[in-house]
């Protein structure tokens, strides 16, 4: 018999992961990669947020805090919803977490039961249908098209909704694709969801602040007959460079944010102390720093995306957000190239050619890859370089 649960032969270790690991890896032994994996800005954490941990410690604020979260972080969550997103919630409607991972992990395993349903457009963040295996649900894969810029229609949700659907998980601007939903699309899929009202939404907002040519963010929990319905979710790690300070947050119904909570308590307690207080600083304090980088990830994208569309056998979307676009390489996949799929493609390119991406198939659609620009643009120069010689000698 073996040890390991049937919950954890379930699921497989985060692909994403895996290639930062391996690029990491293949550093150590001489090698010249270029990581495009890892979603996470190169930009360090700001300084007065920083200042404010330096102060936290030496305040001696480093004991157990309340199980999800300070008072003083609450509060400025609950600050930065009224607004940024004109948005109203009670102390006791907001959890913190160990990281998003942890808020989107907790809030699954308090609420699925063993069939539940939970609708997850593709391309998905890689974590999502993993943590609905081990809370006992079943992820419900809904394949969204490139022609319709990789979201799902209203068309496509009705087709999904079953009597066993649970849970919709909404992320905008999204990971893998940097596809970002507009109001008129919000409203257009809330129309649907208003009439199935045993459905509630998980809205994955982290990449909120990381979008670009003047879109007008917009979530879910904005439409009221819906908030009652929604998670939001969000946290410091995207915007604020802070990924290694694991914080993440969320707000919805207070039954849910009491069960995530109860979860947590038996889990990892309390998130950091001294990091919560220095997000405190990051939601309270100066913004001014997230429009400058925001150029600066406008102009990568803007460079990649060009470079991409001149490699023949690669065509590129340009995303409204985040800091990924989401190239097809299915021209370059076949009898031609001797690539079956698009995980032989993207280890082929890292092998012949030392640049690390991770495959569509990943996320849930093959035939694409993901990259990550959010590194140098002399890595970018270097890494596109790199695949256009490595794609040209595929032809």
């Amino acid at each position: 018999m073996s040890i390991v649960s049937n919950s954890l032969k379930r699921i497989k270790p985060s692909p994403t992961m895996a290639v930062t690991s391996k690029a990491r890896e293949m550093r150590a032994a001489g090698k010249n990669v270029i990581g495009l994996g890892a979603g996470e800005p190169d930009f360090d954490t700001p300084d007065n947020i920083k200042e404010a941990a330096i102060n936290a410690i030496k305040k001696g604020d480093t004991k157990y805090t309340a199980v999800d979260g300070t008072p003083a972080l609450k509060k400025a969550i609950q600050a930065k919803f009224s607004r940024e997103n004109d948005l109203s919630y009670e102390l006791d409607q907001i959890t913190v977490g160990t990281g998003g991972k942890q808020v989107l992990y907790n809030t699954f395993m308090a609420t699925i039961n063993k069939g539940d349903e939970v609708i997850i457009p593709a391309p998905y963040w890689v974590s999502y249908p993993d943590i609905i295996l081990l809370a006992g649900g079943k992820p419900k894969i809904v394949k969204c098209e490139e022609k319709d810029n990789f979201k799902l229609t209203p068309k496509k949700l009705i087709k999904s909704i079953s009597k066993k659907t649970k849970w919709l998980i909404l992320n905008s601007p999204s990971n893998p694709t940097g596809s970002a939903y507009t109001k008129r699309e919000i409203e257009d899929l809330s129309k649907i969801l208003l009439k199935h009202k045993n459905i509630y939404i998980l809205s994955d907002d982290i990449y909120e602040h990381i979008i670009y040519d003047n879109f007008n963010f917009f979530t879910i929990a904005q439409i009221s007959s819906l908030k009652n319905r929604t998670v939001t979710m969000n946290g410091v790690s995207k915007s604020y460079s802070m990924t290694g300070w694991r914080i993440g947050y969320a707000a919805g119904p207070k039954e849910i944010i009491k069960g995530i909570a109860k979860i947590q308590s038996q889990s990892t307690s309390n998130p950091t102390s001294i990091s919560q207080a220095a997000a405190v600083e990051a939601l309270n304090g100066t913004q001014h720093f997230i429009k400058e980088r925001s150029n600066s990830f406008r102009e990568r994208r803007d460079f990649v995306v060009n470079k991409l569309n001149r490699i023949n056998g690669i065509s590129c979307l340009k995303p409204e957000g985040a800091f990924y676009v989401f190239p097809n390489c299915k021209k370059l996949l076949g009898k031609k190239t001797k690539l079956k799929t698009d995980k032989d493609f993207v280890e082929k390119l890292l092998e012949k050619s030392e640049v690390a991406v991770v495959q569509g198939s990943a996320f849930g659609l093959d035939g694409y890859f993901r990259i990550s620009y959010a590194t140098s643009m002399e890595n970018l120069k270097i890494a596109m370089e790199r695949i256009k010689f490595f794609c040209e000698s595929l032809t």
